[in-house]
């Protein structure tokens, strides 16, 4: 039996009392976990790995999570952190610019990891609910929530024929530049894609770039 096999019960006491570990250590050995799943994929990560990384005991990650499941999925949902939260610039031109920028800045790590969690939630139902907890659901939501304002502000028609599609286009791109062009998705490709397809389908005006407005103040 291998220690991935291994199963605490109930019935064990001393096997199945978590140990008391600090928020900072318990968030190294998340950012430990989703580390290895980027670089190696969700089916080469062990505890065994993550003990030798963390240096700690193979016991005291069985004693905190029972499985790889559990320990990839609390890290999931320690790392849960809507990247277009607090995004409310006035405007849906401004608001999908910024939100262009937030996921740009980030592409890196979240497209790596979404690309090794993907091809095993397609086999693990319980990994493709919480990727999508984590990972998807509050992407939606957010983007959901800055066209209903502008809907409300009277920027777009609620029945705009583009609004279904707005985030899975802004969220696809983000996602999948990396198996088109072999780059990712960063800041600068994402406001150009934002500018250039993303608010003339819906009608709306860019707002001046940083650049364009000093070149414009220029004597």
């Amino acid at each position: 039996m291998t220690a991935e096999a291994v199963e605490v019960t109930d019935e064990n006491p001393a096997a199945s009392r978590r140990s008391k570990l600090t928020p900072e250590r318990e968030q190294e050995f998340y950012e430990a976990v989703l580390d290895q799943i980027r670089r190696c994929g969700y089916d080469a990560l062990t505890m065994e790995g993550i003990a030798l990384r963390t240096r700690c005991s193979k016991s005291t990650l069985y004693r905190q999570w029972r499985t790889k499941q559990q320990f990839v999925a609390a890290a999931l949902r320690a790392r849960t952190k809507e990247r277009f939260s607090g995004i409310d610039t006035g405007s849906l031109a401004g608001d999908l610019l910024a939100a262009a920028h937030a996921a740009g800045s980030g592409s890196f790590g979240d497209t790596l990891l979404v690309q090794a969690l993907t091809q095993a939630a397609l086999h693990d139902p319980d990994l493709k609910k919480v990727l999508r907890e984590t990972l998807v659901d509050p992407e939606l939501a957010a983007i959901g929530a800055m066209l209903d304002r502008g809907v409300a502000r009277g920027e777009l028609r609620a029945d705009h024929p583009a609004r279904p599609y707005v985030a899975s286009q802004l969220l696809g791109v983000l996602r999948m530049r990396t198996f088109i062009d072999g780059k990712h998705a960063d800041t600068p490709y994402m406001e150009c894609f934002v500018r250039a397809v993303l608010l003339p389908v819906l009608g709306l005006e860019a707002p001046e770039a940083a650049g364009e407005r000093d070149a414009g103040e220029s004597p």
